[in-house]
């Protein structure tokens, strides 16, 4: 196996010497055979992912200069996977129509090749006799393979050596090392000893944050988003955290945090900051069909850096409901500022101004609103919002109109723990909210809670199977439903609730101000949603769901009740920025539908 280690080198010249002479009477290779002895399947599949011989055979290469130069590479490669799995003594044979590649000279490559032989005898698994690390920094986390008496695998032992010096690090030792290493293997007891010596270094503090790159952002700025904590105890975390500020601002496309090599005379560590901006100005769209609900087309316009601090500026519109089924069309336009870093570093005030119309049951409302708000982050999954809201609001229905007049205070906060927010596999999500409301003139005052939970669990062979669950609850206490603005009562049916029912199907009846009825939304809802994810190939999957809602017209829901529920089938397509979600549902129960709803769009339904 030695004569294997000495020919990597030998390898590595002969693909560089032979490139230059032009090879003749060349031919594919007839046979390739890859044979394992002794060796379990698992390994034999890390074998197989590690041979270059094999990967080339894979492109159908046939060239014999790029065979031989793959596979006087090969040793390397192979017994560096039999060491990754705890295999020190494997025996690695190459044949090259019946002679050995590393005993071939590299001037001596071969001008045609038509056999190639691979046989990887790996032997006996060694397993740790002993497993050390010192000095050892508290809350150091060992990967769970870097133990006494479990197998001796290379990567254990490389992850554990990076783990000790992150620990270090994590307390401040920015330069900390691996100041050596003894790894003995015993053959005759297929033992392996290992000890991994640290040299933590001094403890530091950070220094200047150095910046380059920013062109149309100003210094200050990009100093105020960052949070550099100047003065406080080294933290990898901490830089971490800085450029993840600078990215969220959507500013930069790159952002890149360097440690300086040398230590300042009273223990500092400054760190270059190189950033590079993106493209100022970026456009999209989207689009979304249904059976009932007809189509919605949405785009925004967005500008990154409105006046050189990070501000930024976005118009939005959207059309909804063209074509639908028992619904006037509808809009939304609006246009936000969000300045980030304001009024501290974590936080980001902004402005919103949007108008609407929006087809609610009986009612066709027309609402103006400006919006003044604080988004604050807490870690990397905590988020929370808090805002003041005028809004102006006119509800039209075939008898006559309703006006409604309110300031409101929402309040939020948003937990994110799913692994992709846009094609979660496990994980949770939830979001909390609550808006107070001061009505003006004949609109009531009262508050609107509502939350939205959703949880992921994938199992099965490699997560294959992936069940989703959804809770959607809310109620509006204080006033009255006819006296509550049209948009903070709760509505069921269509994509975003029961699926199989039609758009805001769902609804309650109340007397209307001077005689007759009114289908309204009602003032409290509760919806519940299941599905069955599965990949039927890598790229295309399948589900099946389940949807329920309830709505009441009393708070805490009491009063009248209504529910309705659906459910059916889809198909998922992955794009690689989401899944295209094509849906077939049909109502299983309740008052409000009878046919096949379809809805396609971009991005699980949740």
């Amino acid at each position: 196996m030695h004569r294997h280690f000495r020919s990597v080198l030998w390898a590595t010249l002969a693909g560089a010497m032979l490139l230059p002479f032009p090879l003749q009477d060349v031919r594919a290779l007839d046979r390739l055979s890859f044979q394992t002895p002794g060796a379990s399947d698992d390994l034999r599949d890390k074998l197989k992912g590690a041979s270059l011989l094999l990967s080339a055979e894979d492109e159908k290469t046939t060239d014999p200069q790029t065979l031989f130069a793959s596979a006087r590479a090969e040793y390397a490669h192979l017994v560096g996977a039999l060491y990754a799995e705890g295999y020190y003594s494997g025996v690695i044979s190459i044949l090259i129509d019946g002679k050995e590649a590393a005993d071939i000279a590299p001037l001596d490559a071969p001008k045609q090749i038509s056999q190639i032989a691979v046989s990887v005898t790996p032997g006996p698994q060694f397993t740790f006799s002993a497993a050390r690390m010192k000095p050892y920094a508290r809350r150091t986390a060992l990967p769970a393979d870097y133990r006494d008496t479990l197998p001796a695998k290379s990567t254990a032992i490389v992850a554990a050596a990076d783990a000790g010096v992150d620990g270090w690090r994590n307390l401040g030792h920015a330069k900390a090392t691996v100041a050596g290493q003894s790894v003995v293997a015993d053959h005759r007891t297929n033992l392996l000893n290992s000890e991994i010596l640290l040299d933590p270094g001094p403890r530091l503090r950070f220094g200047n944050l150095r910046v380059s790159g920013h062109q149309r952002m100003r210094l200050d700025r990009v100093l105020k988003i960052a949070g550099f904590p100047e003065g406080e105890v080294y933290s990898p975390k901490e830089l971490e955290t800085v450029a993840k500020r600078l990215r969220r601002t959507g500013v930069f496309s790159s952002v890149a945090l360097t440690e300086s090599e040398t230590v300042g005379a009273d223990g500092t560590l400054d760190v270059d900051l190189a950033l590079t901006e993106d493209n100022l100005r970026r456009f999209g769209f989207g689009a979304e069909v249904s059976g009932s609900e007809g189509l919605d087309l949405s785009g925004y316009w967005l500008h990154r850096n409105l006046l050189g601090g990070g501000e930024r500026l976005k118009f939005d519109a959207a059309v909804t409901r063209i074509g639908g089924q028992d619904s006037e069309m509808g809009y939304d336009a609006g246009v936000r500022i969000d300045r980030p870093a304001t009024p501290v570093t974590d936080a980001t005030a902004f402005v919103d101004l949007r108008v609407q119309r929006l087809d609610l049951a009986d009612w066709q409302v027309d609402r103006q609103a400006v919006t003044f708000g604080l988004t604050r982050i807490f870690g990397d999954t905590l988020t929370a919002e808090a805002a003041i809201t005028y809004s102006n609001e006119t509800a039209t229905d075939s008898i006559g109109s309703l006006y409604y007049k309110s300031l409101s205070l929402p309040v939020s906060l948003t937990w994110e723990r799913r692994n992709d927010p846009v094609n979660a596999k496990k994980g949770f999500y939830l979001q909390a909210g609550i808006t107070p409301f001061l009505g003006f003139d004949a609109t009531g005052s009262g508050a609107q809670l509502k939350t939205d939970a959703r949880f992921y669990r994938s199992f099965g062979p490699d997560g294959k199977f992936v069940l989703a669950a959804r809770l959607q609850a809310g109620t509006v206490s204080g006033s009255g439903i006819l006296q509550t603005p049209p948009d903070l009562l709760f509505y069921s049916g269509g994509g975003g609730t029961v699926r199989g029912q039609p758009y805001q199907s769902l609804s309650v009846t109340s007397a209307r101000p001077g005689g007759g009825t009114i289908d309204t939304g009602g003032a409290s809802f509760v919806g519940v949603s299941g599905e069955l994810r599965t990949d039927v190939t890598e790229k295309i999957g399948a589900v099946a769901f389940y949807d329920f809602g309830y709505i009441t017209s009393g708070d805490f829901f009491g009063g009248a009740t209504e529910s309705h529920a659906g459910a059916g089938m889809g198909l998922r397509y992955d794009t690689g920025f989401g899944p295209i979600r094509f849906d077939l549902a049909l109502p299983v129960s309740g008052p409000t539908g009878d046919g096949l709803q379809i809805y396609f769009g971009i991005g699980q339904a949740f």
